[in-house]
């Protein structure tokens, strides 16, 4: 139980530290404008432009930094401070999203695992609570059953979100580059303000995947004790 409660402690300051490490940095870095004057928006539709991407719809979602890129229906969704904001933060966040289009467009392979694995993913995810229930509240699952199946789903969990970081951060670099090449984003305290806020974002994905290995060796561990 000490060891689980630790796990939980843990996990939880990786999660809470890297978002409020991201927030801090996007405060700073959203208050650098960029000369080239364009929004978010106006970004990622050139960037897609010069890509020769012309099916891909930019659209303004609701929310703080829930900007995605939906490789099923082609669709770039960015929050609202992203879709007309003019700093660097935002079109750092941008020229990020469109890094997953590129990819979806030129088949990048980490990309095409990440979208074969999320209805796994999503499986997993969900099984858990009922997994849960069924051993702890109902006990029509054996907790050692429970157990197996736990860090099962855990394993699924762990790969997608490694899979996930050669991902995000390929469309980072992607975005970096892309930025400068079309003048978007000068050299100097522009360009370092975009790599400061895609760091901190990448740092994100990295607290998932540790949470979710610490997670699964947890309850891998107590199969081994079992055995």
């Amino acid at each position: 139980m000490m060891l689980w409660i630790l796990i939980m402690v843990v996990t939880g300051v990786l999660s809470f530290g890297a978002m409020a490490y991201l927030k801090s940095v996007y405060a700073r870095t959203s208050q650098v404008p960029v000369a080239s004057g364009l929004t978010g928006a106006q970004t990622a539709a050139r960037i897609l432009q010069w890509a020769g991407i012309h099916d891909v719809r930019i659209i303004e979602g609701a929310g703080f930094l829930t900007d995605h890129y939906s490789p099923l229906d082609k669709t770039l969704v960015l929050s609202p401070d992203n879709f007309s904001g003019t700093s660097a933060a935002e079109v750092g966040v941008a020229a990020h999203e469109c890094g997953h289009a590129l990819q979806h467009q030129q088949h990048y392979a980490p990309l095409q695992i990440r979208m074969s694995a999320v209805y796994a993913t999503n499986f997993a995810n969900g099984a858990l609570m009922w997994i849960f229930i069924g051993s702890a509240v109902a006990h029509f699952i054996s907790p050692y059953t429970a157990t197996w199946l736990i860090s099962l789903c855990f394993a699924v969990i762990m790969g997608f979100n490694l899979i996930t970081l050669p991902v995000e951060y390929d469309a980072s670099h992607r975005a970096k580059v892309v930025l400068q090449q079309l003048g978007i984003v000068q050299p100097g305290v522009e360009a370092r303000a975009v790599d400061q806020t895609l760091n901190a974002a990448g740092l994100t994905y990295v607290a998932a995947f540790l949470t979710s290995l610490l997670q699964f060796l947890y309850y891998l561990s107590l199969i081994n004790r079992r055995n």
